[in-house]
């Protein structure tokens, strides 16, 4: 047995780190999470200062004994364990597990951190130790005990006063009010009207549009027009009439502006931006980035050699270490020009005033890794998402980019001006490479490259043409949006946004409809609950100082019990007054303006088994129900605009059955085609059985989740678990599932009846999965 035994979390980086330190080392994996909180009451004792108690958990105990196996004869322990407060606690986890067992005696235990998986990061890492660091793990400790005490107290209530199986979490919760609100901004809007005036003309035969910015009426002496000026079609057709009166066929060009302004590249990676561009350009899920992510973290075989080939992929800095930098620069110099390198290294400051400054961003360990050159020994998922990361971590060292702008006034007659603006790339620098994307982009109206033109000057004009537009809601919120928007508000931290998400869906607290939120009924119930009896723990500040509070213990500025008693007191109140004075009635019912037309009694929306709907409040002596949404007239189902049944060619309607809404035939029965109303999630993993289609998450009518090819009924593939791509690695059959059981936890299975093959699954974000 090797005299010093390392401890890491996964497999894959034990494999990795193993080639690395030799045969003097035994490198194990503690396979995430050793010890969780006794699933039941109590767990936590407030009145002893929130004293824990902890048990080995189920899936992981056999890799405990394996550990503590080895330790008995190792001289030496180094816990390598993730680089964060989670990987910290990991490891005192671990250290407190061997000392009940009477293993440590005066064996040294040393701690050792790593940011990257390279030969020279985990040499070093292993020649400099340190100590646990406790204020890390009691931050750890206090997020721990806090998320069990709100789980564990409000969860139970939301059983009691709505239906059983819901769930409340300290970070889930504001997170859910953000989408609904989002929502309730959507329905509360009115659209209104406006009209632009647009001109085309022709200069040199070259094209050119321009908007008018100017207009003189008797009523409207010339001022600059404000969005609803024209707030008609019938001002717009006057002011058609009047400006190609007034212009008779020529623009004069009265002023041209001619401006060079740099665009600076985006910084590089945080865990945030990451699954934000990663979302916005490649469409993945944040849960789909971060396991891609792990990936490439823990190592790939590259050719001959193993190696990580990202910085470790939860941080909250942008910092590059400088050896990184002189590799980027040089790689600039060579690849692209040395008049693409700046003078001096790019720096940019973290916008999170919590963020740990002695992590770096996410980047590649080595830039010399170019993704071509490798992407043989990718899978598709890992190439994309490694491209991207170099591409912005090169592109984040490289000279600005260099715009000339320009900005034309053309005359139409006295006191009228259109307006046109351009602008050309005429040093691409880092634009060459990369180019940050936008949540909703409308379009830039500025790229676009306009005629050399002159004061003095007159163009042909073509056309004058009215436009009508229509103020728009706020879009709902996609992944990347939600990420951004949650880390805006200091809600969550890098490792949990992805775990937020993905327990919003499992909930069924929202679904999603062209990759954005949508609440669900009972998700609009549970955030009125909640921001009506419970409103500090939903408020947005309240929570983002909680946060701020656990990084203050992190870094040794608070104690932990203090802070758990400032929380625990005023909470505890709530749930005691809530459980008393809330009726489920006064959470589930909410009145509505508006008489029933059977009794003309008050109409009220409730919570039913289908989800909410309008009763009659005199139920059950009147038992008068129609659809939300529905007006008091008519009970006709909605119809699908633009729509017809592929079977048989009628109108295709929108109806509510059992388990929910779906879209059906309006000949039903003599027609039977249906399809869900809202389209299944991609998961982006091929179909192994036809090779041409990916495979989609689906729910059975019953409810139940489930995956099939989305080329069905031509393919007829289906699983009920979640797929990864990636091969089996004892049958070679193209994709593995992750699967759930109560005995064996988690595990990567193989979904061929006929193999065998299953290892334990760590989920990446745990330090959120008890936000239940």
């Amino acid at each position: 047995m090797s005299k010093n035994l390392v401890i890491v979390e996964s497999p894959a980086k034990a494999k990795t780190i193993k080639k690395y330190l030799g045969k003097d080392f035994e490198v194990l994996a503690s396979y995430g999470h050793v010890r969780d909180l006794v699933p039941k009451e109590g767990a936590v004792d407030p009145d002893n200062d929130f004293a824990m108690k902890y048990q080995v958990i189920d899936k992981n105990d056999k890799h405990v004994q394996a550990i503590a196996k080895a330790f008995r004869k190792a001289d030496v322990l180094y816990l390598a364990t993730d680089p964060d407060r989670e990987g910290e606690a990991i490891s005192w986890h671990l250290l407190e597990i061997l000392r009940a067992k009477k293993l440590l005696k005066e064996k040294p235990v040393f701690r050792v951190v790593f940011h990257e998986i390279t030969k020279r990061a985990v040499n070093d890492a292993v020649a400099n130790p340190r100590e646990l660091a406790q204020s890390l793990i009691d931050a750890q400790q206090a997020r721990r005990a806090l998320d069990y005490l709100v789980g564990f107290n409000l969860s139970p209530l939301l059983w009691k006063k709505i239906r059983r199986g819901l769930s409340a979490g300290r970070v889930q919760s504001p997170a859910l009010r953000m989408i609904v609100e989002r929502e309730e901004e959507i329905e509360a809007f009115e659209a209104r009207e406006y009209w632009t005036i647009e001109a085309g003309a022709s200069k040199d035969s070259q094209p050119l549009q321009a908007k008018l910015s100017y207009y003189k009426l008797s009523y409207y002496k010339g001022e600059k027009l404000g969005q609803f000026t024209i707030n008609n079609g019938e001002l717009a057709s006057e002011a058609e009439r009047t400006l190609l009166e007034a212009a008779g066929g020529k623009l004069t060009i009265d002023k041209v502006e001619k401006k060079q302004r740099r665009r600076n590249p985006a910084a590089p990676f945080t865990t945030s931006t990451l699954q934000q561009e990663a979302s916005r350009k490649l469409g993945f899920t944040t849960q789909r980035t971060m396991r891609t992510a792990q990936q490439l973290y823990e190592g790939v075989d590259i050719g001959g050699e193993t190696v990580g080939l990202i910085t470790y992929m939860r941080t909250d800095s942008v910092n590059l270490a400088q050896e990184a930098l002189d590799e980027i620069r040089s790689l600039i110099a060579e690849r692209y020009g040395a008049e693409n390198v700046p003078k001096e290294a790019r720096g940019y400051k973290t916008k999170s005033k919590n963020a740990q400054e002695a992590h770096e961003a996410v980047r590649p360990t080595s830039v010399n890794h170019l993704p071509d050159e490798i992407k043989d020994r990718l899978s598709t998922e890992q190439y994309k998402l490694y491209n991207l990361i170099w591409k912005r971590t090169v592109a984040c060292q490289m000279i600005h980019a260099t715009l000339d702008t320009v900005a034309v006034d053309l005359g139409a007659g006295e006191g009228n001006t259109f307006r046109a603006t351009g602008s050309t790339i005429t040093k691409p620098g880092f634009m060459t490479l990369y180019q940050e994307s936008k949540d909703d982009a409308k379009g830039d109206s500025d790229e676009k490259l306009l005629p050399p033109m002159n004061e003095g000057e007159t163009v042909e004009l073509v056309e004058i043409k009215p436009v009508q537009h229509f103020t728009e809601p706020p879009p709902r919120y996609t992944e990347a949006s939600l990420v951004k928007s949650l880390e805006e508000h200091g809600i969550g931290r890098p490792s949990t946004y992805a775990s937020i998400i993905s327990t919003l869906q499992n909930r069924e607290y929202v679904e999603m409809d062209k990759k954005r939120f949508i609440p669900t009924d009972v998700g609009r119930v549970v955030k009125r609950f909640l921001t009506e009896h419970f409103t500090p723990y939903v408020d947005y500040d309240f929570t983002a100082k909680l946060e701020d509070d656990l990084d203050a213990i992190s870094r040794g500025e608070m104690e932990w019990v203090p802070v758990l008693s400032k929380f625990w007191k005023p909470f505890k109140e709530q749930i005691d007054d809530k459980e008393v004075s809330v009726k489920r009635s006064d959470v589930t019912t909410e009145a509505l303006d508006e008489e029933c037309p059977k009794c003309s009694k008050p109409l009220n929306i409730r919570l039913g088994r289908r989800g909410r709907f309008v009763g009659c409040s005199g139920y059950p002596e009147c038992d008068y129900t129609r659809n939300l949404g529905d007006d008091n007239s008519s009970n006709e189902p909605e119809i699908v605009e633009g729509r017809s049944c592929p079977d048989c060619d009628s109108q295709l309607v929108i109806k509510q059955g059992r388990y929910g809404k779906f879209i059906g035939c309006s000949s039903y029965p003599d027609c039977k085609f249906i399809e869900p109303l809202i389209k299944p999630e991609d998961t982006g993993v091929e179909c192994p059985k036809c090779k041409q289609g990916t495979i989609l998450k689906r729910r059975s009518r019953r409810g139940k989740i489930f995956y099939s090819c989305a080329r069905y009924p031509d393919c007829d593939y289906a699983i009920w678990n979640e797929p990864l791509n990636e091969p089996c690695p004892k049958c070679d059959w193209p994709i593995v599932t992750v699967k759930t059981t109560k005995r064996r936890g988690t595990e990567k299975v193989c979904p061929q009846s006929e193999c065998d093959f299953a290892e334990p699954y760590e989920v990446e974000e745990n330090e959120s999965s008890s936000d239940s």
